[in-house]
């Protein structure tokens, strides 16, 4: 079941986030700058700002938190932003990230274009978005947490 994310879910999402970030970026990124990034982005006040700015779902299995995604909407732009959409690692390839993902679409209203970044070495990120559509619109070097990281820009049609 997708549904939107609430105040209650949050312990729940923070674990998620760590959970799969950990996975995901095991080898690319450095473990204390993922903690750190972790500890800042999933705080609980970052994450009820969240709530209140932008779509934040979260994916239920079994009654459990199993994922979640996090899209809005750019001001005064047709364009939107998926910001995160992360699945425990037990869950990927069941179609929950894509449940997630269009949902989230469907909550946005007059966006004609939705962008995201992805880590070049997240492959199973990178070809996960392209099942969905996106395709490659810039690569860059970014500086992330005193790490530098090879990032793509992808977009896809609404």
């Amino acid at each position: 079941m997708i549904r939107k994310m609430e105040e209650r879910d949050i312990q729940d999402v923070q674990l998620v986030a760590a959970e799969s970030w950990h996975d995901t970026y095991e080898g690319i990124i450095p473990r204390e700058v993922r903690d750190r990034f972790l500890a800042a982005a999933y705080s609980p006040a970052s994450l009820k700002r969240r709530m209140e700015q932008s779509v934040m779902l979260v994916a239920e299995d079994g009654g459990m938190i199993a994922g979640f995604a996090n899209l809005f909407h750019q001001p005064e732009s047709d364009e939107a932003e998926l910001s995160a959409i992360y699945l425990l690692p037990s869950h990927q390839g069941q179609g929950l990230g894509t449940s997630l993902l269009e949902s989230g679409i469907a909550e946005l209203t007059d966006a004609v274009r939705l962008y995201l970044t992805v880590e070049h070495k997240n492959e199973k990120g990178r070809r996960f978005y392209e099942r969905q559509g996106f395709s490659i619109v810039d690569e860059f070097e970014e500086e992330f947490g005193g790490h530098t990281l090879s990032t793509i820009r992808m977009m896809r049609p609404l």
